[in-house]
């Protein structure tokens, strides 16, 4: 059985353009309340990190108030949890403060989790006992990150691969944009290819020194290319559904590979892009013919989300960490608890 925390975690994160509060209890959400600046960045195509910070402001205390409705009458949570890297340096520390604040008013102790993994533990939302069979492997997909990550159990991994360049997400946001589907890219390019044929246009499957590696810088300036080569004849639909098959076959074939090599006995995906359906069909449909577990995380669970992060809270909390208030945010930072 995972050790959790007792009693409720209230959890904040705003590591980029959500902000979210969340109180979990144990392996259970009780409430997960995420207030998306979608809109908000659409218009600039991308997330401006002043804009960010500025609506985190704004949002942070009517995401937590609403959070904390769950509560009954009197009861309040045992413990904060808050994601202090890495991020947006402003994101961050908006969150952060209200985290502190909060801690500091009710005496309880705070711990500050890191944001991949938050999402590395969301596949155990729900579940008393660990739904994959460890070790396993996570394929996290989001934002700006694409990593393999070998999991012997929450908080022991080995990083067996990681982007060199952009990541799987960022790919599908520059993609979308340049074929003229809008902000943000994964919903959107998802939803142009749906019934439409990625074998009218080749796009190319980077070659990495590392064999669990990725790469999609190449197939962001592919897909210019093919735009600019076909401009008003190109086929968007045909074209966002080969950006697609590209995506998802390199990172189908990398997780499959090292799922293989690794003795892994089981495969969970997890991040923003693990909400892709052809990504979640190829996954299951590969570990299938293989005879491994496979689980993605919950829909409500893949984007940017407080609940994944009381989750890694309250596992760090029962194992006896805990935080002074003078702890930093982090723009970049490796995942804890790397092993090797």
């Amino acid at each position: 059985m995972t050790p959790f925390f007792p009693g409720p975690v209230l959890a904040i994160e705003s590591s980029c353009d959500e902000t979210s509060a969340a109180v979990v209890e144990g392996p259970h959400v009780r409430a997960n309340v995420v207030a998306s600046q979608t809109n908000l960045h659409a218009k600039w195509g991308g997330v401006v990190p002043e804009a960010a910070a500025r609506a985190h402001v704004e949002a942070v205390l009517p995401v937590v108030h609403e959070a904390l409705s769950v509560l009954s009458p009197g009861e309040r949570p045992a413990a904060v949890a808050v994601t202090n890297r890495p991020g947006l340096i402003g994101a961050l520390s908006v969150g952060v403060s209200a985290a502190k604040a909060l801690a500091c008013l009710w005496r309880v102790p705070i711990v500050p989790i890191h944001h991949i993994e938050g999402h590395i533990l969301s596949v155990l939302a729900g579940h008393e006992e660990p739904p994959l069979p460890a070790p396993w492997l996570t394929l996290v997909v989001s934002g700006g990150h694409t990593e393999l990550v070998l999991v012997e159990g929450p908080g022991r991994y080995r990083l067996l691969g990681e982007t060199v360049d952009d990541a799987a997400g960022e790919a599908f946001d520059k993609g979308g944009r340049l074929l003229g589907l809008g902000y943000p890219g994964g919903r959107a390019v998802q939803e142009a290819a749906q019934g439409a044929d990625p074998r009218r246009y080749r796009l190319p499957r980077a070659v990495t020194h590392g064999p669990y590696d990725f790469s999609f810088s190449g197939l962001k300036t592919a897909v210019l290319r093919l735009v600019e080569r076909e401009g008003s004849a190109i086929q968007v639909r045909d074209a966002a559904a080969a950006l697609q098959e590209a995506v998802v076959d390199a990172l189908a074939t990398k997780a499959m590979a090292a799922l293989a090599e690794s003795g892994a006995r089981g495969l969970a995906l997890v991040g923003g892009v693990a909400a892709n359906l052809a990504l979640r069909e190829r996954l299951a449909a590969d570990c299938d013919r293989v005879g491994a577990v496979f689980l993605a995380a919950r829909l409500d669970l893949c984007t940017d989300n407080a609940a994944m992060i009381g989750l890694a809270g309250s596992i760090r909390l029962a194992a006896g960490e805990r935080a002074g208030l003078d702890f930093d945010c982090e723009p970049n930072a490796p995942l804890p608890g790397l092993i090797g």
